[in-house]
């Protein structure tokens, strides 16, 4: 009883809000046109596009980082992977204020920027580029874990088949990783769709251009809550959805290691 009890409160504090929201909003009255609105399909449609743009860039850009962290011992090292889970613990909208420090109109890079006519505060790009940056760790330190667990052996039978550094992360680092590398995408993918913070401060929440579903749930409680719950409740049953086949996709997707060529 004394192990099952502590698991159990934990437990029932993460079932009940959603369990809340979902009774809350049934009972909410609305009609079936007015939650299929515009701002919701909008916001809908922007919050799937930017963050399957973000999940793309997270794992182009951070498989190989996440190789090289794992893999090899370097100077700053160990700064560079603090670095890296950084946004995991900052504050969202300590993150969004330096997004927009950092590529503001009044910055260096954001003065360069419009010079050749692109600005990139309260856009698309912004909203893609606070989603990347808050996201990106989850994907990164997992992929990491797994490329540090597979064992020297390989490497080793890698460089006596005559292969370098690429063909033993391209051949063998990745067909071996996928089920944690999509297990850490759909953290990624996740964290990037309930992003709020470092998205308001940097993007705003201007309707069908950097409004995603949210900052609508944030709008639309300060107009009508009914509408706030069904947003919600949609975002909820979205998010579950994608994290069933995410887990579905990575049970599946343990592949055999490919031989080298």
């Amino acid at each position: 009883m004394l192990l099952v009890l502590p698991p159990l409160v934990l437990l029932l504090l993460m079932v009940i809000p959603p369990a809340a929201l979902a009774l809350r909003a049934a009972a909410a009255p609305i009609a079936a046109l007015e939650l299929l609105n515009r701002p919701l399909l909008m916001a809908v449609a922007l919050s799937l596009t930017t963050t399957a743009i973000s999940t793309v860039i997270i794992l182009v850009l951070g498989t190989p980082l996440a190789f090289i962290l794992a893999r090899y011992r370097f100077p700053l090292h160990d700064f560079i992977n603090l670095i890296v889970e950084l946004p995991i613990v900052l504050p969202p909208v300590v993150a969004g204020l330096g997004l927009l420090m950092a590529f503001g109109r009044s910055s260096p890079i954001g003065a360069l920027l419009q010079q050749v006519g692109l600005g990139l505060p309260f856009t698309t790009v912004a909203v893609v580029m606070a989603q990347v940056f808050v996201a990106a760790p989850f994907y990164v330190r997992t992929a990491q874990v797994r490329f540090a667990a597979i064992p020297n052996e390989l490497d080793e039978a890698a460089a006596i088949s005559g292969g370098g550094q690429w063909d033993f992360f391209w051949y063998v680092a990745i067909p071996v990783s996928r089920s944690a590398m999509l297990a850490g995408l759909v953290l990624s993918w996740a964290r990037a769709l309930g992003e709020f913070g470092a998205t308001l401060m940097f993007a705003g929440n201007l309707p069908g251009r950097t409004q995603t579903m949210p900052l609508l749930v944030y709008g639309a409680f300060e107009r009508d809550v009914n509408l706030a719950l069904w947003t919600g409740l949609v975002l909820v049953a979205i998010a579950l959805c994608a994290l069933a086949v995410g887990r579905l996709l990575a049970k599946g997707s343990s592949l055999p290691t490919a031989p080298l060529p």
